[in-house]
């Protein structure tokens, strides 16, 4: 089975920063499209970025486009979601997702991902 396993969460004033890591065990990280998500009381799991296999291909929500960066290690098996210039509407638990692909493309629709991290919470006081 694959799991993702998320850190980094925490509590961070607003402008902070903050990185958090997805770590999958196993040989078969690189065949998935690694992305996060976050949720927020009364709301549907909602993308925030994306990175293909390869790592070449990466798709941000625009609500964070410039302010967050995606990134993958292939040989730790670890994405990363290194955010910046956080805001009180940032707040929520971050979800590490895994979708297996054959094609170095970025998968956003949380309908799409096979394998789902516990979450981490990120607190962003104002």
């Amino acid at each position: 089975q694959v799991q993702p396993v998320e850190s980094g969460g925490g509590l961070v004033q607003a402008g902070g920063s903050l990185r958090l890591s997805c770590t999958v065990s196993g040989r078969t990280f690189a065949n998935y499209c690694m992305a996060w998500f976050r949720q927020t009381p009364g709301k549907e799991r909602a993308f925030v970025a994306g990175v293909s296999l390869s790592g070449k291909n990466t798709h941000y929500a625009d609500s964070v486009k410039g302010r967050f960066t995606i990134a993958r290690d292939n040989a730790k098996n670890t994405v990363y979601l290194e955010m910046k210039s956080l805001k009180p509407e940032d707040t929520a638990v971050y979800y590490c997702a895994a979708s297996f692909s054959q094609a170095d493309i970025v998968v956003v629709g949380h309908r799409g991902m096979d394998y789902w991290g516990k979450g981490t919470l990120v607190t962003v006081s104002s």
